[in-house]
């Protein structure tokens, strides 16, 4: 049921909805299929006729009434002008989107780029791609989801929808993939991964499931209640990246006056605070639920990052290092050469990230 969406949601089902319709529905129809009362049916119809989508109301036999969203063969394309320069910008800007490479949204895009190509002859897009080298975005190579279009199309539908979906899923920590039942939230692309936010229905905990590691999935028609007031921004703000907890945790660090600039010029999170010390280091600020992908950034800097706070944190990562010394002092220590000068990684410029 669409009851307790908040109104942009349940519009754009609605949009959905009566864009799929052949012979349109019914005012009670949309009531029947949403749950909501037929006085925000008709509001929202009201809406959508306002902003100019193609919204077309028809009567039939006695005098039943009917709406759909006209079609693309009953309906011209929308006109859209654009500058010279805004189409280059576009063009240009395409490679943003090979994250969402193989799912519908990037298949879409992929369309509308090939028709910006058609604009320019050959001699034209040879020039324009001499611009690509002002840029570049030096990101990881994104998941390959070329195969997954119709799964991606799936879990897509099921979120919008609210149906729970029977998945496959290989675990990184199991041996074979394993059937699970989950409500699906949202989608998420994390450093060019997608991954699925759920409900898990067995502890009503909201798990993440990489997508590249489901096999298969299945829609069911079962309707579950979308978590009131759940939004995936809000959802993530606690989070250093992909991983969550249950904790709320306030982490102060020292960074030595080496690594400061590079601190304070790149925002990590949004709760992070920063104040600058009078003999050139800074004091960090961070509240977040869960410490895994931090931990691993702050060891990334070496001697030049120390974490003041919390204590359970510091025991953490002093037991981490003195893991890797010891694995260091194991078989093959012995073969070590000495060290070259500058080998000191901390001092590489760009290693810090």
């Amino acid at each position: 049921m669409m009851r307790d969406e908040p109104a942009l949601r349940r519009q754009w089902i609605l949009l959905r909805t009566l864009s799929a319709q052949r012979f349109g529905l019914t005012i009670q129809e949309m009531v029947t299929e949403s749950g909501v009362a037929a006085k925000t049916i008709r509001r929202d119809l009201d809406l959508f006729r306002s902003l100019g989508f193609p919204l077309e109301e028809t009567v039939g036999e006695f005098g039943r009434k009917t709406w759909k969203i006209a079609s693309s063969e009953s309906q011209p394309p929308l006109a859209l002008t654009l500058n010279l320069d805004e189409v280059i910008a576009l063009h240009l800007g395409r490679r943003l989107l090979d994250p969402l490479a193989g799912t519908p949204i990037g298949d879409a895009a992929g369309q509308a780029f090939r028709k910006i190509r058609t604009m320019f002859p050959k001699m034209a897009l040879e020039y324009l791609e001499r611009f690509t080298t002002f840029y570049h975005i030096a990101t990881l190579a994104p998941a390959d989801y070329s195969g997954q279009g119709d799964l991606i199309d799936t879990l897509r539908t099921a979120i919008e929808d609210q149906h729970a979906v029977h998945i496959l899923y290989q675990s990184s920590q199991a041996t074979e993939p394993a059937f699970r039942d989950v409500y699906p939230l949202t989608l998420l692309d994390q450093k060019g991964a997608l991954y699925l936010i759920a409900l898990d229905p067995q502890d009503d905990k909201i798990k993440h499931y990489k997508v590249v590691r489901i096999e298969d999935v299945e829609l069911t028609n079962i309707r579950f209640p979308r978590p009131n007031h759940f939004d995936p921004a809000t959802y993530m703000a606690s989070s250093f990246g992909i991983y969550q907890g249950d904790d709320d945790i306030l982490i102060k660090v020292r960074f030595a006056p080496k690594v400061a600039r590079y601190v304070l010029e790149t925002k990590k999170h949004q709760s992070e605070r920063l104040v600058k010390q009078r003999d050139g280091s800074v004091l960090a600020e961070y509240r977040l639920s869960c410490t895994n992908e931090f931990k691993s950034w702050i060891l990334s800097f070496g001697p030049k990052a120390i974490v003041l706070e919390p204590e359970s944190l510091r025991r953490e990562i002093a037991e981490d290092l003195q893991a890797l010394i010891a694995a260091y002092a194991g078989p093959g220590s012995e073969s070590r050469q000495r060290p070259l000068r500058g080998e000191d990684h901390h001092e590489i410029p760009g290693q810090y990230h």
